[in-house]
């Protein structure tokens, strides 16, 4: 085998993955000899994500943008699979009654954004852009909530259904709904921090503070073993990641055979929540090895849930950086008065629809539950999860466990979703249809989201009597 560097297969993914890491330790000396930037509350691995971002523009780099895909991909899972297997989480089931309402506000999110793109577009069509295609606005919610892949499956059917640039603009709202996230998420936890609602750590205040206790739990497996500690936990989540290939690659396969239309259809959905899969296997492992423990047949407890929370940091920091690094906006030629309506309102009514909606279904985490959400709703659950880990660091509140679950729901409650994006393109009166079975739907999960709210508060009040 050929070691040099004309083999390009063996060191083209570590040189790059090299310069990212670089350009994350850069950002982190930056935000904390910058006084104006750590005063932003710019996460370290936002900053990266932007610094890479326009080096790769003004193409000084040349980091394929596949490998910040694969990247952003798998760091999900790994993120999600260490943060499932953790053993002192005892927000899973405080967070668990939660999930179903997080599912319903993730698709009543999808169906507002929705509801302001169709707006935007049949109002564009009839007044001062007669030639726009009408049904242009659902790729609103498929770039904002969905992401990159949706708005490229969705912007490349409409394009197909004559709706001209239709790919480019699903991608360039993908891209201003990644920025939005980031933008407005770190201008509202400023916000949050000028209210006194949470303190911004310093640097002396985070150093030295790991104690025994949230090192070492009881009965766990010594430091000084056969094997590392941290070898332990490497292996647990990546035997996971495996299971969760062989699992959704068994059952695309067994959907291919069933039906070959239906295999071909949840395929990219079963690949694409695939951090889902992991999640459960995650628990279901943890279960079972709780349960060996408990019956005398493994001796001690393998997991160590301080070094599993840092595998996820770590997973969840390089996702970030490839997420951002990897945002491309397309030439929108004769389409910058829509994108611009719809990149600013989308971004604005979606915050403050989850603001409202956070303190009905988070109660004690609102603000928590909100950035999460805003962070997913307008660009990716790696965006989520960036902003939640700013005031949430330790991911001591069910904030992050509902974004997984609550995606696990939102499968379910967002199926009729897949009828009205093929209905809307058909004609100006399917979208107008479309627009009233929008609004039908969002009310009638709104109901579901508050009845279950006011369930949980009168269960509360009951108890404290």
């Amino acid at each position: 085998m050929d070691f040099s560097s004309a083999n390009a297969g063996l060191w083209n993914f570590t040189v790059q993955l090299g310069i990212i890491s670089g350009i994350l330790l850069l950002s982190n000396i930056l935000r904390q000899k910058v006084t104006l930037i750590r005063n932003t509350l710019m996460p370290t691995a936002v900053l990266a994500g932007f610094i890479l971002l326009i080096l790769r523009g003004t193409r000084v780099l040349g980091i394929e943008s596949g490998i910040l895909e694969m990247i952003t991909y798998h760091g999900i899972a790994i993120g999600f699979i260490a943060l499932s297997l953790r053993v002192a989480d005892d927000t899973k089931g405080k967070g668990a009654s939660e999930m179903p309402k997080t599912g319903a506000l993730i698709v009543s999110s999808y169906l507002i954004q929705g509801i302001i793109g169709l707006v935007i577009s049949l109002g564009l069509s009839y007044t001062v852009m007669p030639g726009m295609f009408k049904a242009a606005g659902i790729l609103l919610p498929m770039g904002y909530g969905q992401g990159p892949g949706q708005a490229n499956n969705v912007g490349t059917t409409y394009e197909a259904l004559g709706f001209a640039g239709g790919r480019s603009f699903g991608l360039s709202l993908a891209a201003a709904g990644y920025l939005s996230a980031c933008i407005v998420g770190i201008i509202y936890l400023n916000l949050l921090v000028r209210k006194g609602v949470f303190k911004r750590q310093t640097y002396e205040e985070i150093s030295g503070s790991v104690t025994i206790e949230m090192f070492q739990d009881d009965n766990e497996m010594p430091i000084s073993e056969s094997i590392d500690r941290f070898s332990v936990q490497i292996a647990l989540v990546f035997l996971v990641y495996l299971a969760t290939y062989l699992v959704t690659r068994g059952l695309v396969s067994l959907l291919g055979n069933l039906s070959g239309s239906l295999g071909a259809t949840l395929s990219s959905l079963l690949w694409g929540f695939n951090f889902i899969v992991g999640s459960a296997l995650a628990i279901l492992l943890k279960t079972i090895m709780k349960k060996l423990q408990q019956r005398k047949v493994i001796r001690l407890q393998y997991q160590n849930s301080y070094l599993l929370s840092r595998i996820s940091g770590m997973a969840f920091d390089l996702m970030i950086v490839a997420g951002i690094g990897s945002i491309d906006i397309m030439d929108l030629s004769g389409l910058w008065l829509p994108f611009i309506l719809m990149s600013l309102s989308g971004a604005i009514i979606t915050l403050y629809y989850l603001i409202w909606m956070s303190k009905k279904i988070y109660p004690g985490y609102e603000n928590e539950g909100m950035l999460g959400m805003y962070g997913m709703m307008t660009g990716t659950i790696s965006s989520g999860i960036l902003l939640l880990r700013e005031m949430d660091p330790y991911f001591d509140t069910p904030a992050a466990n509902n974004l997984v679950g609550g995606s696990s729901f939102a499968i379910i409650f967002g199926a009729p979703m897949l009828i009205l994006i093929g209905l809307a393109p058909r004609s100006s009166g399917m979208a107008f249809m479309t627009l009233g079975l929008m609004i039908i739907y969002m009310g009638l999960l709104h109901v579901f989201m508050t009845r279950k709210a006011k369930a949980v508060i009168t269960a509360e009040v009951e108890e404290d009597r």
